[in-house]
Order: structure tokens, then C-alpha cells, then sequence
């Protein structure tokens, strides 16, 4: 029950999708997935089918600089010439619109998995009363912190000024995620941070749609839009009812190994917001929905969309 198409994003941009739809015409809900840098959505599959087992329709689209969306060579790890994070951000809501069109009435949730969480951050502090997300599940999220952030940003525009903003950038990709694999040394790859499970990391290696040096441009995209979203202010415009669960490994370096993720949590109570939960998976990686025990987290998130659908009050 698996399609592929491609969509119109902001400004016209043609952007790949993926669509996994259930049986029967049995949908109690949507959900929408925003894949983590260096990957794409098709890595989604195990998890799409088991939600649309469970009655969740599934939608997700290659972010610009990934997958089916950059076909091109000079499209490849780049978002855009301006304003490269919120573009982003703004094919995700387009693609929230085409879901709407087609399944007028369903409940939508977002689903976003570490740069994808970042994306979902900020995509909640630009909804509008035309747009209804019902509640959002952020997976493998975290903070940097302001002198690393500050600091990789000034890189990353020197690099963009000599070099061009569609340069890769080694040292930025070091700064970034140099450090990550050092809690699991004696490491099999640069990827064991990811998850304890071999076959997934090999596949990852092996996917010609993943990994790679990602440019400047991109890298100060990243940077700026995670400063961004950590504005107070700006947490302050996500609806204060809004259903936001975070949910991260014990063991993940994106989250800070979950003080990262704490530190997330705290900014949004101390924004208003009302409905915020957490979960941290013993012995867990970055990869929740590519661990060991990656049923018994998808058995979690489904409890939780679950109560979501249970509540029918639920608005933004």
C-alpha cells in the first residue's frame, strides 16, 4: 500500500514523497515524518508498515540536499541560497496541506527524528489556524550549545565567503559529529553511535543516499535555525495545549545523553506549554526506531497517538 509522488514545496520546488496508506479504508489518523539529516524517508519503511497495521496513515518527504529530492549533484547536502532552514520547513507544511487535502477530517500528527525534530520545532512555531496538527513526537532531539553553535556558525560563513556556500565542509562535519562515537569506542564505524544494531549501521554504509560531507551553506542553515528555535520567544508562538512527547535514548550524544533532551523539556514548560511528556529508552542510541528494541518503542509511540485519537478534544 506504498506509493511514491512528488509534490510542490515553497516556491514551487518539486519535492519526493512517500505514502504508505492502511486497508479497508480504516484510518483514525495520519501521521506526517520528518527524516534526520543524511538519510531519507524511505528508511522509514518498518516503521510506516506497523502504523499503518495500526490504523495511521503514513506520510513523509526527502528534505531538500537528500534522497529523491536532490537528483542533481549540485543539490545534494545543500538546502538553499537564503533561508535554507524555514524553506525546509515550508515544504513540510505544503506537504501537511496535500495530506489535508486528501484526507479531510483525520487527525495529523508530526513525527520528527533528529534534524527532522528541529525542523518539527520550528514548523509548530509557524502553525497557523489553517494548518491542524493534532500533536507532534520528537525523536532524538537535543540542544548545542551556544559557544559551539556561535562558533560553527562563524566557521561555516568563512567557509561559505572563501569557498562558496555549496563547498563541503570536512571541519564542519568534525565539529559536528566528531565526538559522537567516543562513548562507544573500541567502535566497529564512524556510525556505532547511531545503534547497537550491526545490519542497520552496514546498511546505512552501503545506501548511496546517505552520509556524505554536507556544505557550508547547509551546515550554517542547520546552525542558525537551531538557534532559532531555541529562542524563548519563539517556543512562546507553539499553541500552549499542543500534545508534544519527546522521546530519546539513554545512551543518544544528539540528546547529551538526555540532558540535552531535559533541557528541551524545561524550555517548553517554561513557555506555557502545557502538554508535555518525556521517555528515555534504556541502553538506547540515536536511532530509536532502528534499536534493538525497536518494537517495543513504535508499541510506545502508538499508545501515545492512541491517547491523542482517545481524547477527540484535542485541538490547535
Amino acid at each position: 500500500m506504498k506509493q511514491s509522488f512528488y509534490y510542490r514545496g515553497h516556491q514551487e520546488k518539486e519535492i519526493f514523497a512517500q505514502k504508505w496508506d492502511v486497508e479497508n479504508n480504516s484510518a483514525k489518523g495520519v501521521v506526517q515524518i520528518a527524516h534526520g539529516m543524511a538519510e531519507h524517508i524511505g528508511r522509514y519503511e518498518y516503521f510506516a508498515n506497523v502504523l499503518t497495521q495500526h490504523g495511521y496513515i503514513v506520510y513523509g518527504n526527502d528534505h531538500r540536499g537528500h534522497g529523491q529530492t536532490a537528483l542533481k549533484d549540485e543539490e545534494k547536502r545543500f538546502f538553499a541560497e537564503e533561508n535554507g532552514f524555514d524553506t525546509i520547513v515550508y515544504d513540510m507544511i505544503a506537504l501537511t496541506k496535500h495530506i489535508s487535502t486528501e484526507h479531510s477530517g483525520l487527525p495529523i500528527f508530526l513525527f520528527g527524528h533528529s534534524m527532522g525534530s528541529f525542523l518539527t520545532r520550528r514548523y509548530i512555531q509557524l502553525l497557523t489556524d489553517n494548518i491542524n496538527i493534532h500533536g507532534v513526537i520528537l525523536e532524538g532531539t537535543g540542544t548545542v550549545h551556544t559557544l559551539a553553535r556561535s562558533g560553527g556558525t562563524l566557521v561555516a560563513k568563512l567557509q561559505m565567503k572563501v569557498k562558496g556556500k555549496r563547498s563541503p565542509s570536512p571541519l564542519l562535519d568534525k565539529l559536528s559529529f566528531g565526538e559522537y562515537n567516543k562513548a562507544f569506542e573500541p567502535a566497529r564505524t564512524s556510525f556505532d553511535w547511531f545503534t547497537r544494531d550491526h545490519e542497520v549501521i552496514d546498511a546505512y554504509i552501503k545506501d548511496s543516499n546517505c552520509g556524505g560531507i554536507f556544505t557550508a551553506g547547509f551546515f550554517y542553515d542547520l546552525l542558525t535555525g537551531i538557534k532559532q528555535i531555541s529562542n524563548l520567544a519563539n517556543i512562546k508562538l507553539v499553541p500552549s495545549t499542543l500534545p508534544i512527547y519527546l522521546i530519546s535514548g539513554e545512551h543518544d550524544p544528539v540528546g547529551s545523553y538526555t540532558k540535552g533532551v531535559l533541557k528541551v523539556y524545561n524550555d517548553f514548560k517554561k513557555a506555557g506549554l502545557e502538554d508535555v511528556s518525556y521517555r528515555f529508552f534504556k541502553e538506547c542510541r540515536h536511532e530509536l526506531l532502528n534499536e534493538l528494541n525497536k518494537d517495543e518503542v513504535i508499541e510506545d509511540i502508538l499508545n501515545w497517538l492512541n491517547v491523542q485519537i482517545e481524547k477527540k478534544t484535542v485541538r490547535v
